[in-house]
């Protein structure tokens, strides 16, 4: 159930005010309030209001969060208008000067309606359509991410059909990745056209392993593409790559040169490792990676459409396949252990990767897992939680259809 009002913890006042070395009346000076003020919010006789929450915060040199006891990844609406350091009627005010707001008719009751779970009067409040407009307003009011508000509504709101968002526009290809493709000479453009072809079809590869239950690396693995082989070409042949450029005619002992002013230009990383060889021993490899400005770059020139980025409010390919595989643990969950790196910050609860980032979806969190007689924590399972589950179940024909690789939660 949501917080239906947003408290302070009064007793943090105090400890963060005297671990940032300031007095009450520094503090006090600091937000724009009395002495007495900042005595009656550490004795807890007075709770701040929401613009002094925020001035609080930066005054602390902490988060919102750090005040109220908030974890990262489980804000609801009223913890973002707090966090935005806003009153109900300043949020009413400026959303009521949007063409969205005026048809909501939006005033401070309904924002506190909103924040509360309640009831907001209108028929236009049970359409997802006008929702989602809403969503995007709210978002530029508060300056946070649209998934943030997103999520917020959610988790405040999960009997309401979710906002829906409106559809971006789709645009041709970046002027700079036009301008890119035609600052390279041919050679570069045959290059980075047959680079990225191999990139595709090793991506290919990679989905074709996943649907006959074969083990894929990471994708920061795959996707370093193996170039040349530092051994006699008569024992080791040619890489696909170097196939590819031979047909094209480009292939020769200027590889490279052309390789180095693709890197230098952003378009693609090469790095060097050591394999082994049948025959000839350990010999130096070249690896050639395709980066995002280079892969726009390529599609631009041979006129494929842009790669288009998930909705602001959905996962990518990378992150809902973590998600899928949380969810398909089931009430056992994952060992913590099987959780790590970046994917962290962005699916679970309590982490930010910075104090002024944006924090995490809230969509997975750990939980313990106790020994018989709840006499201590055995270990601490991944599990997703009422949002994550709920994410699942609103937009999994959303992903099924971006991301047809990817396996269902049953799966």
């Amino acid at each position: 159930m949501p917080r239906h009002l947003l408290a302070v913890e009064h007793t943090k006042i105090r400890a963060l005010r005297e671990q940032a070395g300031l007095t009450p009346q520094e503090l006090a000076d600091r937000v724009g309030v009395t002495y007495r003020v900042v005595v009656y919010w550490e004795e807890g006789r007075y709770a701040p209001e929401a613009r002094n929450v925020r001035r609080l915060a930066d005054a602390l040199g902490c988060a919102t969060a750090d005040l109220t006891g908030t974890p990262s990844g489980s804000e609801t609406l009223v913890d973002l208008r707090y966090a935005a350091g806003l009153t109900a009627e300043e949020v009413a005010t400026r959303l009521r000067a949007t063409a969205v707001g005026r048809d909501l008719f939006v005033d401070a009751h309904k924002v506190r309606s909103l924040e509360r779970g309640r009831q907001v009067s209108g028929w236009n409040w049970r359409k997802p359509g006008h929702t989602g407009r809403l969503v995007q307003q709210i978002a530029a009011v508060y300056e946070v991410p649209v998934r943030m508000v997103v999520d917020a509504w959610m988790r405040t709101r999960p009997s309401d059909e979710p906002p829906q968002l409106p559809e971006r526009e789709r645009n041709g290809p970046p002027a700079s990745a036009v301008e890119g493709w035609e600052g390279l000479n041919e050679r570069q453009r045959v290059y980075l056209g047959e680079i990225l072809r191999d990139d595709q079809m090793t991506e290919t590869e990679m989905w074709m392993r996943r649907q006959n239950q074969a083990g894929v690396p990471p994708a920061k693995q795959w996707r370093k593409l193996p170039f040349a082989l530092d051994a006699p070409t008569e024992v080791v042949g040619h890489t696909r790559l170097q196939q590819r450029l031979r047909s094209a005619g480009v292939h020769d002992q200027g590889a490279g040169a052309t390789l180095h002013s693709l890197e230098r230009l952003g378009l693609i990383k090469v790095t060097k490792d050591r394999v082994d060889v049948p025959g000839v021993g350990e010999a130096d490899r070249t690896l050639v990676e395709i980066t995002r400005r280079g892969r726009a770059c390529a599609r631009a020139g041979r006129g494929e459409p842009a790669e288009s980025a998930p909705p602001a409010h959905l996962l990518s390919e990378w992150l809902w396949g973590v998600l899928l595989r949380v969810a398909a643990a089931g009430p056992e969950g994952l060992h913590e252990s099987e959780l790590t790196g970046k994917s962290l910050f962005y699916l679970a609860v309590g982490y930010r990767p910075k104090r002024q980032a944006h924090p995490s979806r809230g969509f997975i969190e750990l939980r313990p897992r106790m020994a018989p007689g709840d006499t201590h924590v055995l270990e601490y399972r991944w599990h997703t939680t009422a949002l994550g589950q709920q994410h699942i179940a609103s937009y999994l024909h959303v992903y099924t259809e971006m991301y047809p690789a990817a396996a269902s939660p049953a799966q």
